[in-house]
């Protein structure tokens, strides 16, 4: 730690310099729509994500890429040092919940599920995690969400109990 003398207003004090706090917590955020309802039409979904970043931007968790197809979305995104991931998802689903409900009848009974998967990206993964994020509606073609959900659980080692997965 260095240690300086430092004048205010005419007086002089010790002041102790501090480093400037600098973090970068990438994460891989994955939720579903309520009971996997496949609610997210081709229209709605640019405009979700578009407005979904504008959240994120105001959290100060900018958004690298963001992609979803009719009963889920994915995101990676840059979590601020100083916002808890919860706050974050709640904050996420609960704005774009009420978002996407004005945007006609066939969505205002749309709901997000209630949990969510989060993990943590390594800077290196970054170029494969957003590949895999892209190309959504292709691996969908072959493979559910839940099967996709629980191998990612699977690939990070979580632990979780089939009963409480879904909702």
């Amino acid at each position: 730690m260095i240690f300086r003398w430092r004048a205010l207003k005419g007086r002089s004090r010790l002041h102790r310099d501090m480093p400037q706090s600098l973090s970068k917590n990438l994460l891989h955020l994955v939720f579903a729509t309520k009971n996997r309802n496949p609610s997210l039409t081709d229209l709605v979904r640019p405009l979700l994500h578009a407005y979904a970043a504008g959240i994120f931007n105001d959290l100060d968790s900018p958004v690298l890429v963001m992609n979803s197809v009719s009963d889920h979305i994915h995101l990676l995104f840059n979590l601020h040092k100083n916002r808890a991931l919860a706050d974050v998802v709640m904050e996420i689903k609960r704005g774009s919940s009420k978002w996407i409900k004005t945007r006609g009848a066939e969505f205002s009974e749309f709901h997000w599920q209630a949990g969510y998967g989060a993990f943590s990206v390594s800077q290196s993964a970054v170029e494969e995690v957003k590949g895999y994020i892209e190309n959504q509606a292709e691996h969908h073609k072959t493979r559910t969400f839940q099967d996709e959900y629980r191998a990612m659980l699977r690939r990070y080692g979580i632990e979780y109990d089939e009963r409480y997965l879904w909702d």
